[in-house]
């Protein structure tokens, strides 16, 4: 019996309520004696801190007042315009390949939450827009090339430099059919397609934009294939190498082609792959996971037979991350506060897009006829149970844990000070006109023991070690850097338990 059986009806009830009760018993003692997290003010909260990653001519409803325009030459080295998109965390280096995965996952969640966003909704289609603005120049703007990445990576980390003042090399970096990278193109293929479904209704010819270039990419993709860390130089593919291969690049584009195009060539490519790894992580780097929940959608909800492979495989996923005693094959630590923590470096990423596929996939299952499964024959794992586990986790990241701390900055009485992000660590250029060189913003601002002077709203945090120790210290880049593609997922969530526990 596979690790997603079904369960017969006669042990199903019994079943559930042990597996409910038993997450209770797991996660009693970290309920907030205030009752649920304010969701709405984080998921405001969260979306702003897109604003603070902007890339480019700041727009005139800039509400993060601490950043300026920067990065205005960009392209330039090729004779471009690659001015826009998102810094990915705490440095000045435009990488693609994170980038694109973020704007996906923000697309994602508008898709799924944006009726619970309320008012919401327009900033989160801003912040797609922002980067999908970029990623259209670095599909369209020269015919054979997809641009992936601006900024020497390796000289910009040796720096400590406000955006608006950096003076490090802006290289640009790009794939092609003799330096193939259907990794990073998948991605750029995926995140075009999703927001043209975000703006089917909003703006109909951005959307028409979007899809039309996702289709181009997505070809160029199939075409073209191999790793675009292999091709590209610069320390780009180095700080973002596609560890996973690029097959489930190829998946996940597709699948969102096939959404947003309802084209069956898509379904027959995606089923033709093979990729059938078996993993426990969804990432920047490794979208099977995301790519088998989005492709439940259709199973449970349309009854298309042909993708219950996928459900299958979504579930093995939610096997390998619940805690142990929910599922003899996890392969999930958490910490002793109950965080899922998977590896040391900017751990909360992982927790984010966990969370979300814990989220998305409950709401498919409640959709259908789908009650519940089991991981080898245990207790079966309601929709229910995922929506626990899940709001677990966004709860601990908003300060239901040991230390009482919020790991968003700006959210709660208590959040981390000294975040590893060179803007908001040193005065705004309004605060100091004056440049700020690559070593005096070490001297100073890097090892200074004082708080950031830009309170960077929204910001999520690398988070705990496996024993929910955080030191809040700004030169611990694994634990104190923001990146986008944290909050990205965690918009999703937010949205949901927004619109779930109204305050």
């Amino acid at each position: 019996m596979s690790n997603s059986a079904a369960l017969a009806p006669s042990s199903r009830s019994r079943a559930a309520v042990f597996l409910a009760f038993s997450l209770v018993v797991w996660f009693s003692g970290h309920v907030l004696a205030s009752g649920h997290p304010h969701y709405a003010d984080a998921l405001a909260k969260s979306l702003l801190f897109f604003q603070g990653q902007r890339s480019g001519r700041l727009p005139p409803d800039q509400a993060v007042k601490w950043r300026s325009n920067s990065a205005m030459s960009d392209g330039s080295a090729a004779n471009v315009d690659l001015t826009g998109g998102y810094y990915d965390g705490g440095n000045n280096v435009k990488f693609n390949f994170p980038m694109a995965f973020t704007a996906t996952m923000l697309s994602w969640s508008i898709i799924e939450y944006g009726g619970r966003m309320d008012g919401r909704v327009h900033d989160a289609r801003a912040a797609v827009r922002w980067a999908t603005d970029y990623l259209l120049k670095a599909a369209r703007t020269t015919p054979g090339k997809l641009y992936v990445g601006v900024g020497d990576a390796d000289a910009d980390h040796r720096c400590w430099e406000r955006p608006e003042d950096m003076d490090t090399p802006r290289d640009v970096y790009a794939v092609s059919a003799s330096a193939p990278g259907s990794d990073v193109a998948g991605e750029t293929a995926a995140a075009l397609a999703a927001a043209s479904v975000v703006f089917r209704a909003a703006d109909r010819a951005y959307s028409r934009r979007l899809v039309a270039a996702a289709r181009d990419v997505m070809a160029f993709s199939w075409q073209h294939q191999g790793k675009y860390s292999d091709h590209v130089g610069g320390g780009v593919g180095n700080y973002y190498p596609s560890h996973s291969g690029y097959k489930d690049e190829l998946l996940w584009g597709c699948a969102w082609l096939l959404w947003a195009t309802k084209n069956s060539s898509y379904l027959n490519d995606l089923i033709s792959l093979g990729a059938n790894d078996d993993v426990d992580v969804f990432s920047w780097d490794n979208k099977l996971a995301g790519a088998r929940v989005l492709l439940s959608r259709r199973a449970l909800l349309d009854g298309d037979k042909r993708l219950e492979p996928f459900t299958r495989q979504a579930e093995e996923f939610i096997c390998h991350i619940l805690p142990n005693s929910s599922s003899p094959s996890s392969t999930t630590a958490y910490t002793p506060g109950g965080l899922m923590h998977r590896r040391g470096n900017v751990n909360m990423q992982y927790v984010a897009s966990a969370s979300f596929l814990l989220t998305t996939y409950a709401k498919y299952m409640a959709a259908s006829r789908r009650r519940a499964f089991s991981c080898q024959n245990s207790h079966p794992v309601t929709h229910r149970a995922l929506r626990a586990l899940a709001k677990r986790q966004v709860d601990y990241v908003l300060g239901d844990n040991p230390l009482g701390m919020s790991y968003m900055v700006g959210y709660g009485a208590r959040y981390p000070q000294r975040i590893h992000h060179r803007a908001s660590s040193m005065p705004s250029v309004a605060a100091h006109p004056a440049r700020i060189g690559c070593q005096e913003g070490y001297r100073s601002y890097l090892n200074a023991a004082g708080p950031n002077p830009n309170v960077h709203t929204g910001a999520v945090v690398g988070g705990p070690d496996e024993n929910d120790a955080f030191p809040d210290d700004r030169a611990d880049y694994a634990r104190s850097e923001p990146v986008t593609y944290t909050n990205a997922p965690l918009v999703g969530c937010l949205a949901y338990f927004a619109g779930r526990y109204k305050n």
